[in-house]
């Protein structure tokens, strides 16, 4: 067996775990407004806050108003992404255009242009951990994080050998210049509600 073959068989082993535990979840009785995912094979439930939707709201707002109605842009659903146990539900996934799911019937990590996390208070440690890291492997151009606790912003781009090779910190109130990247648009953070 090869290196490669063996990768493909720990990532349809680590794919099989990850459908068991969330069906698990859906049979389970998950209070309303929390939402399941799975950070290195760790389960995290945590509570959606007013502040944290309001942030994801505005930042899906401006990648409608940019790309249309059409995009394929995703709040909450299951992504698996590189790494053990990552069966992350991210704030915010936009995907390619030309993204489409797998056999299994999800969406593919290769296929994801850009993420925003909102940070709450339980996981944060996760956003800018292994949530990053697991982001940067899978190549995605371009990783958001909201801190409505910090009133930042914190941008990273460039992903290279499993991390990001620029970072940006931003203060709410300051516009975030993603124009030459995939997203190609201005994120205006000027409502962006603290906690």
């Amino acid at each position: 067996m090869t290196v490669v073959d063996d990768r493909i068989a720990m990532a349809d082993a680590n794919t099989k775990r990850l459908d068991e535990w969330f069906e698990r979840f859906e049979r389970m009785p998950v209070p309303e407004g929390f939402r399941v995912e799975i950070v290195g094979g760790n389960v995290h439930m945590t509570p959606q806050r007013d502040t944290h939707w309001e942030i994801i709201r505005r930042i899906v707002r401006a990648l409608e108003d940019r790309f249309g109605m059409d995009l394929k842009v995703f709040s909450d659903v299951r992504i698996d992404f590189p790494g053990h146990g990552n069966g992350f539900c991210p704030d915010v996934a936009k995907l390619s255009t030309s993204a489409a799911k797998d056999d299994e019937g999800r969406w593919r990590h290769e296929d994801v242009e850009f993420i925003a996390e909102v940070i709450s208070q339980g996981t944060a440690a996760n956003d800018y951990g292994p949530k990053k890291a697991a982001y940067a492997t899978a190549e995605v151009p371009v990783y958001l994080i909201a801190d409505p606790y910090q009133g930042k912003c914190h941008l990273y781009t460039h992903p290279k050998d499993g991390d990001y090779a620029m970072r940006t910190r931003v203060d709410f109130g300051t516009d975030i210049d993603l124009t030459g990247t995939v997203v190609d648009l201005v994120l205006k953070t000027d409502e962006f509600p603290r906690d």
